[in-house]
């Protein structure tokens, strides 16, 4: 909760700090225009990459699998879309870096492994401490049984 507070406040002020810099180094018109033109270039980067994304996500459902991957850089767009549309240099940077497809997929990448260690499990089948996870650990066998569904009359 800390952490989130503190990114609140530093993250604006950094870019505020920022801001101020670039307008004293090439003049308040022209940052104002560009950070206009970035917004705008940020909302047709969405657009495109979010077209991209869902031709994707549906050719994979249309072949029978299931869009995680998909869904994921779904996701990525819309957050890389969201920093570009925030005025500011700095979230600019990450919004660029979080829609161009290449530097996506290390964003990806990094999430699927940070987010592992943080929820304790990982895709490769090892647990939090690096060890083989032992899936006999969770084993329930003979806890389920099948039914018959009862017919529900219209």
């Amino acid at each position: 909760m800390f952490a989130l507070l503190l990114l609140f406040i530093l993250v604006p002020l950094a870019e505020l700090y920022v801001i101020f810099k670039v307008g004293d180094l090439i003049g308040w018109a022209p940052t104002l225009l560009l950070l206009v033109a970035d917004s705008l270039l940020g909302v047709w980067l969405m657009r495109s990459q979010g077209r991209a994304v869902w031709q994707r996500f549906q050719s994979t459902m249309q072949a029978g699998r299931l869009p995680h991957r998909e869904a994921f850089d779904g996701v990525l767009v819309i957050f890389g879309g969201a920093f570009l549309m925030t005025p500011g240099f700095l979230t600019d940077i990450i919004g660029f870096a979080l829609l161009a497809p290449p530097t996506r997929a290390l964003f990806r990448r990094w999430i699927i492994r940070r987010g592992g260690r943080i929820f304790g499990f990982s895709i490769a089948g090892r647990g939090p401490s690096g060890r083989p996870v032992d899936t006999s650990d969770f084993d329930v066998e003979g806890t389920a049984y099948e039914t018959d569904q009862p017919r529900l009359e219209r």
